[in-house]
């Protein structure tokens, strides 16, 4: 048609954008149907029903009855269930002990020094091993005779030689450092990754400028860590919230339920009193915890994050 103008070229962005058949995205999720299943058979129906059940009275004798915010009502009240939250928040505090200290050893073990493949794998070995062997060792390094009693004996840290464990006053502490000692290579090696994806470039730049190793990792090399110190940081809060194993290992809450945790307190009500209703309601409000925490701790560690 004549005073008609032609069509516009398509554009770059338009020439390469794929283009996927209705059959290439059937077959694409086909690929995904088996783990979409198995992530709601083994995460989602278990989350749901957990949910369900803390609105019940749940007691695996009779069937569960709807009993509304009951349970939620009785743990407001529940002393001992507020003492393991208070205990899993102290808990906390190995998270950032945890964080330096795994900085601190990936530091030192990406160096191209002979041997060091020997310390990395040594470092990781507690990360791999059962936590029951882990709490047995421990528990017997703790007691009145055990070589951690000796140390602080001899160091003058402790007057009356006594099993760690058995003290209301170091027992929590005690299990703390235990965790402290499984869980570093774990994030030693995340650490370690971050660490080998920062480019040589720039901090070899800085250093030629004059910069100290000191600002060189300030400035230039925690920054970039930025992403991984909010992933290591963000998995120990919620791991330190519902801390289990080493509870259920080496003290069972006790002594005078000074390492009694919230997911103890919830376990307990769940096999010993078999009141499932009612620990369903105590793992939701855990799990609300850990969120809240989680969410504080994902806000903290990106406040200084640069949007340029």
């Amino acid at each position: 048609m004549i005073g008609s103008k032609p069509a516009a070229p398509p554009t770059t962005q338009e020439r390469t954008q794929p283009r996927f058949s209705l059959r290439t995205t059937l077959l694409a999720y086909a690929f995904l149907l088996p783990f979409l299943l198995l992530l709601g058979l083994y995460h989602t129906w278990p989350v749901l029903f957990g949910t369900y059940l803390a609105f019940t009275d749940y007691n695996i004798i009779s069937p569960p009855r709807f009993v509304g915010l009951h349970n939620f009502q009785l743990l407001l009240h529940d002393d001992q269930f507020w003492s393991g939250v208070v205990n899993s928040l102290k808990y906390l505090l190995v998270v950032p002990v945890l964080q330096l200290l795994s900085i601190g050893l990936a530091l030192l073990v990406n160096r191209p020094l002979p041997g060091i493949g020997f310390f990395r794998t040594a470092y990781y070995v507690p990360v791999v091993t059962s936590f029951a062997v882990v709490g047995l060792i421990w528990t017997w390094m703790y007691q009145q005779d055990g070589p951690v009693t000796f140390l602080l004996q001899h160091l003058g840290l402790m007057k009356d030689p006594h099993s760690l464990l058995n003290d209301p006053g170091s027992a929590l502490y005690a299990v703390m450092f235990v965790t402290l000692w499984k869980g570093i290579g774990y994030y030693m090696v995340l650490y370690l990754a971050g660490l080998q994806g920062i480019p040589k470039d720039h901090e070899e730049a800085a250093m030629i400028d004059g910069a100290s190793r000191w600002q060189v990792f300030w400035h230039i090399t925690l920054p970039a860590l930025r992403p991984t110190v909010l992933v290591c940081s963000l998995l120990s809060t919620i791991s330190a919230i519902k801390v289990f194993e080493e509870i259920y290992v080496m003290t069972q809450g006790g002594p005078v339920g000074s390492t009694y945790t919230a997911l103890f307190f919830t376990y307990s009500r769940a096999f010993q009193d078999f009141r499932y209703g009612y620990a369903a309601a105590a793992g939701l409000v855990i799990a609300v915890i850990s969120l809240i925490f989680g969410a504080v701790n994902f806000r903290l560690t990106r406040g200084g994050r640069s949007d340029a």
